[in-house]
């Protein structure tokens, strides 16, 4: 059995559990499937005095037992807001130690880095030093916020020279990742997974009704029901789903996720005077996340930038067709008005959209056969492959 040492700031732990849950699907399949033994380096950067939500990260144990995996989180020394250009290599001071004990125990043939940076500069480095292969997968934010940063992009670029082999989440991100500099020969594209026992369309008889007292919330089951789910960041466009309300005067809307646009989006909600249709439901289990997508008509996400959201394949998957931006690998998922339209950051062209798919709704079955050749098993399948490609 070959034996890959994951690095990945990317990845749930106590004090974050829904930060990069897609990051632990895809290696717990990978080591699920036998041929490869997986171990995950997960730094954790705390400042040197660990107040507010930084104290819980400080108490979260060093090494846990986790979906198969077993998970180390050594802590490295971070300076919050400042810090990002030393983050790199304050990591491999932190880990470098750590996997060369690792290494001792159970060789290592493979290292990978789960997010371009920071974890990808640091991975090659410590790859370099240990004479390892190197793979490093894009995700989005990584390439399109971290690539316009100089500092950001040099350290990035140095790594994919050094890696034997890059990922990206969809074409579109490869053509990014090109585009900036990297080169197009080390770039395989992995598109991401799904729990398809949970994403599903569900049967919508009581659905509302139950999500109702779930939540708290008044949604009539012959109102439009739209979903958006995504950080509450301006970047998302949630501003602009609000603002479609005052169009659509039946509609409902439920926000999944937590964000510094929170207080703003509520602001905007009651200055519209749309805050009894508007339900703020911050991050929600993944349990209740497919019944909320089955009952919601449209999930609509104005992106300004994405890699591959897993909100559109997890709402497609539902049964739901999506209203976003063409924007990362949008187009590569909608590709006709059965998996929903791809339109501008505008609200009046988001409201035709909207009514556009209302009045002729998709069957739910047939939004969800768009997405029905991803899963966490081919996911698991093409990594693997992946990586015996760069192993030889």
């Amino acid at each position: 059995m070959k034996h890959v040492l994951s690095l990945s700031t990317l990845f749930p732990n106590a004090a974050n559990p829904r930060f990069g849950p897609f990051v632990v699907q895809s290696l717990a399949a990978l080591a699920a499937r036998g041929d490869w033994r997986v171990t995950v380096v997960n730094p954790l950067g705390v400042p040197p005095i660990a107040l507010g939500r930084y104290r819980k990260l400080a108490k979260i144990p060093p090494v846990a037992e986790e979906r198969g995996l077993t998970v180390h989180r050594p802590r490295f020394s971070l300076i919050p807001r400042f810090g990002n250009r030393l983050n790199a290599r304050a990591i491999v001071r932190a880990t470098l130690p750590l996997i060369r004990e690792i290494h001792a125990r159970e060789p290592i043939h493979l290292i990978d880095a789960q997010f371009f940076f920071p974890d990808g500069p640091a991975a090659a480095w410590i790859a370099e030093e240990m004479g390892i292969p190197l793979s490093i997968k894009a995700r989005g934010s990584d390439i399109t916020f971290w690539g316009g940063k100089d500092f950001a992009r040099e350290q990035m670029l140095a790594a994919a020279e050094r890696a034997t082999g890059l990922l990206a989440v969809s074409e579109d991100l490869k053509r990014q990742m090109i585009e900036l500099g990297m080169p197009a020969s080390k770039i395989a594209v992995h598109y991401t997974g799904l729990d398809r026992d949970k994403f599903r369309p569900l049967d919508h008889a009581g659905l509302r009704q139950r999500l109702a007292r779930e939540l708290g919330f008044d949604m009539p089951e012959n109102a439009p029901l739209f979903a958006s789910v995504g950080a509450l960041i301006e970047r998302k466009g949630q501003d602009l789903v609000i603002g479609t309300l005052t169009a659509i005067p039946d509609a409902r809307l439920i926000l999944v996720g937590k964000g510094e646009d929170e207080d703003h989006l509520k602001a905007l909600a009651r200055d519209l005077n749309v805050t009894e249709r508007v339900h703020f439901a911050g991050v929600v289990d993944h349990d209740l996340l497919p019944l909320i997508l089955s009952a919601a008509d449209i999930m609509i996400l104005p992106t300004r930038s994405e890699g591959l959201a897993n909100a559109w394949v997890e709402s497609l998957a539902c049964g739901t067709p999506v209203i976003t931006t063409d924007v990362g690998g949008a187009s590569e998922l909608i590709k006709d008005e059965t998996a929903g339209l791809l339109v501008k950051r505008d609200i009046d062209v988001i409201v035709a959209a909207a009514r556009r798919l209302l009045a002729d709704k998709p069957a739910p079955q047939a939004v969800a056969a768009s997405v029905e050749h991803l899963s966490w098993k081919n996911n698991a399948a093409e990594l693997a492959a992946h990586y015996e490609r760069l192993v030889g």
